[in-house]
């Protein structure tokens, strides 16, 4: 799939060095996105034990992962790794959808996911290398109570379509809302006057956010760093979220180049 360039390219950098693995993105990006936790009646209904570490049962829009530099101590290393979508320049998943449920938008780049249109084949899924999409075996359902603190800018999602990461999409409408109610320009946003959810909330500012394309915005600079890198960037796909490390085996796990493999 080629490439279309875009005016606003919105994207991630993501600090490794900084990231401690505390998973506040992941709450944070659970509650904005109204992304229902695994529950003993679903998992009862399901005849199955009661499990909400079981990684295929549960929908995770945003997943930390751990590494390490496969060293002894005391020259072992850790590093965590928080996974969004990587909302592609060329992402696999978009021209294998029979019903295009799932498409490159023109504001931004963000890669969209129209659930109405949705029919559950799973061919995004098999096409994306970074597991990044989730299939909803059930409908969603949360603990006493727990529905009435769901947030009203986001809909749930029916059983059988798939989800993922979308940049807090909700928010980018509400910037340019505001933009326009002060006379400002919408397709002009300063830096910061669209978050996520999850760089909003990380505690050691980990997790930055904003248009690649705006030298004015703090990712620009960051992601023409020589620390910057993307994962599995050797595809082709033209990740927007970028990873920033000044580890270099933090580097070769990134790109997945095997211990004596020369790096490109």
């Amino acid at each position: 799939m080629h490439a279309k360039e875009f005016k606003i390219r919105w994207g991630m950098v993501i600090d490794v060095d900084k990231c401690t693995g505390c998973g506040a993105c992941m709450v944070a990006c659970q509650v904005e996105n109204n992304i229902a936790p695994v529950t003993p009646e679903v998992d009862a209904w399901a005849g199955v034990a009661y499990d909400a570490s079981n990684k295929l049962r549960t929908l995770n829009w945003l997943t930390v992962y751990e590494i390490n530099n496969k060293k002894a101590f005391p020259e072992y290393e850790v590093a965590y790794m928080p996974r969004p979508c990587m909302q592609c320049a060329s992402p696999a998943c978009v021209p294998v959808c029979p019903v295009v449920a799932t498409d490159k938008n023109e504001e931004g780049g963000i890669v969209s996911q129209i659930y109405p249109r949705c029919i559950g084949c799973r061919y995004c899924m098999a096409a994306c290398p970074y597991h990044a999409r989730y299939f909803n075996w059930f409908d969603p359902t949360w603990p006493a109570g727990m529905a009435k603190a769901l947030s009203p800018s986001t809909s749930t999602r029916p059983r059988g379509v798939v989800e993922k990461c979308n940049f807090c999409h909700t928010r980018f409408q509400q910037a340019k809302d505001k933009a326009r109610q002060e006379g400002g320009d919408p397709n002009s946003l300063a830096d910061g006057a669209y978050n996520t959810a999850c760089a909003e909330v990380c505690p050691t500012g980990a997790i930055l956010f904003g248009d690649l394309n705006n030298p004015a915005h703090k990712v620009h600079a960051l992601a023409h760093s020589k620390h910057s890198f993307r994962l599995l960037e050797r595809l082709g796909l033209g990740p927007q979220v970028y990873y920033y490390s000044k580890r270099e085996w933090v580097h070769r796990l990134g790109d997945n180049y095997l211990p004596n493999e020369k790096k490109a």
